[in-house]
């Protein structure tokens, strides 16, 4: 697994220690994970929460009146800085 999808499954982890139900999906150059916060969600799960998504390269809310709370977290995978980076005509 690399390492992108190891710390995104770190994430989805401690997520869901807090009790927050998650999903992970790896991407070509990302991993991300998903998480579906209740309304219910005190001040101290909050700051937890908060906690765990500062691992990722990036993260967010997504908050809708049909679907409720998405947080989002994106971890980028590292890309190799030697050998076939482009295609051969980008090697270094």
């Amino acid at each position: 697994m690399p390492a992108s999808g190891v710390t995104a499954a770190a994430i989805a982890a401690r997520l869901s220690a807090i009790g927050l139900p998650t999903r992970v999906e790896e991407h070509t150059q990302f991993t991300t994970v998903e998480a579906e916060v209740p309304e219910t969600l005190n001040a101290d799960s909050w700051r937890e929460v908060l906690d765990v998504v500062a691992e990722a390269d990036r993260f967010g809310l997504l908050a809708t009146s049909l679907n409720g709370r998405t947080l989002w977290a994106v971890v980028r995978k590292t890309v190799p800085t030697t050998g076939d980076v482009g295609g051969p005509r980008y090697q270094r």
